[in-house]
């Protein structure tokens, strides 16, 4: 153990003892900081010989405690691979490390006039590492998809430090079972990675982006089936409510326009391409398509500065209602059609829970963010009547052919309830496939399954 990179002092334990979940800490005996693929497989194969559990780690912005180390053990950080090896301009490939910051990336492939869509809230933090662990979505997932369409092949190791390697570099693989597939979403249980085969697309010319507000969130909920059944396939659509709006405003410290935080909901559109004529005829459609949906008001973004102060609200929510005091977050999705009905039904547990939520989300696929504030809530409603509500919650999500988490993953604060999407065989076939791949149970332990 001399020789690994390893820290023990309480200051760095702690640091590394929570994630962007809520408020909660554990702190590991240690912290690991490999800046090489052989220093991680040492790492590796020490802490499997003397069963020592590893928590894989990117940026830690994760919501669900994905990293938290529940069951004490190493905390393996990747932020020192962080280095991009290949940007393939001919074949529209990068190949980069684990610790590599999203924004990083985007960055440098499109200095060379390529496009890398995944687009996480946090990008200016969170790793490609941590994207892949848990399939993050973000903003432009209604029209590129998420992490998992981007992801060609992967190299990392099990638990024990034995290498692995899945995928190629070509666009199309019918070879043996999709093990990359596999791996990603798999929320750091199955294998450790340290490097990523990504596919790139041809960055488009121009984006157009506008701001619709509505007179309540349902109207705005409504407009967005309305944009995708005339035929455009925006790049983007987020909603945000009256109170989400506050939030983002107050923790900025700027308004967008006067009176906007007033409108009862708020979306956020912005389409893409390569002809500026057709992205104008495309705006000025939706414009008139939530004019007709009831919108009162909207507003072109006319400059980049303008764009990135629209989006600057959208992607701080998340850090705003944090900043807040305690809370819960729940990633919620459901058909589109569904949505105004999910918000209803959100409103609804918390007149009978007695909590008060802000909303917002990407709403183009289906994904709505829930922030439960624990405002003055008693602790024992907190952590009695809290859990209910969610299970209300999410058992409407799966009746009405939903999903527990879009993007966030399951991870420690959702485990309890994967019974209520997963029948007992589909959770066994699950843990199977997890004993195959770690058979001590020592890779990131207490995640995904209920105890």
């Amino acid at each position: 153990m001399d020789n690994l990179p390893v820290e023990t002092s309480l200051e760095i334990r702690e640091k590394y003892s929570h994630d962007w979940t809520e408020d909660l800490r554990f702190v590991p005996d240690a912290v690991a900081f490999p800046d090489t693929p052989e220093t991680l497989q040492q790492v590796l194969r020490y802490a499997y010989t003397h069963d020592i559990p590893i928590i894989p780690a990117g940026g830690r912005t994760g919501l669900s405690g994905g990293m938290l180390p529940v069951k004490g053990g190493w905390v393996v950080s990747l932020e020192k691979l962080n280095r991009i090896l290949l940007i393939d301009t001919q074949n529209l490939i990068a190949v980069v490390q684990a610790g590599v910051i999203t924004q990083t990336l985007h960055e440098s492939v499109e200095a060379v006039g390529l496009f890398y869509p995944p687009d996480p809230s946090s990008r200016g933090s969170c790793t490609i590492g941590g994207n892949i662990a848990h399939n993050a979505g973000g903003v432009r997932a209604i029209k590129y998809g998420t992490t998992r369409e981007y992801v060609l092949g992967i190299e990392g190791f099990l638990p024990n430090g034995t290498p692995i390697r899945t995928g190629t570099h070509t666009l199309k693989n019918s070879t043996g079972y999709n093990l990359t597939q596999l791996f990603v979403g798999s929320e750091g249980t199955l294998v450790v990675i340290h490097t990523a085969i990504l596919k790139l697309l041809p960055k488009p010319a121009h984006v157009q982006t506008l701001l619709l507000g509505f007179p309540e969130a349902r109207s705005a909920i409504q407009a967005v089936v309305k944009i995708l059944q005339s035929g455009i396939l925006p790049a983007a659509i987020e909603f945000m409510e009256r109170d989400a709006v506050r939030f983002g405003q107050a923790y900025l410290g700027e308004m967008l326009q006067p009176g906007i935080e007033e409108f009862g909901g708020l979306l956020l559109v912005e389409v893409d391409g390569n002809h500026w004529e057709t992205l104008e005829k495309e705006a000025a459609q939706i414009e008139e398509i939530a004019w007709q949906s009831g919108a009162l008001q909207s507003w072109y973004a006319q400059s980049s500065a303008e764009r990135e102060k629209l989006w600057r609200l959208r992607r701080c929510l998340g850090i705003a209602v944090k900043s807040s005091g305690p809370y819960k977050e729940e990633d919620t999705v459901v058909p589109r059609t569904v949505l105004p009905d999910l918000l209803d039904k959100v409103k609804e547990l918390g007149k009978k829970y007695n909590f008060r939520s802000v909303c917002y989300g990407h709403v183009g696929d289906g994904n709505l963010h829930v922030n439960i504030l624990r405002d003055a809530l008693p602790k024992e409603a907190w952590e009695n009547d809290i859990p209910k509500a969610v299970e209300e919650l999410f058992r409407f999500v799966i009746a009405h052919r939903g999903a527990i988490s879009g993007e966030h993953g399951i991870g420690w604060v959702q485990r309890r309830y994967m019974p209520l999407q997963f029948s007992p065989v589909e959770l066994a076939l699950m843990k199977g496939l997890k004993a195959v791949f770690d058979p001590k149970g020592l890779l990131n332990p207490g995640k995904i399954f209920p105890d």
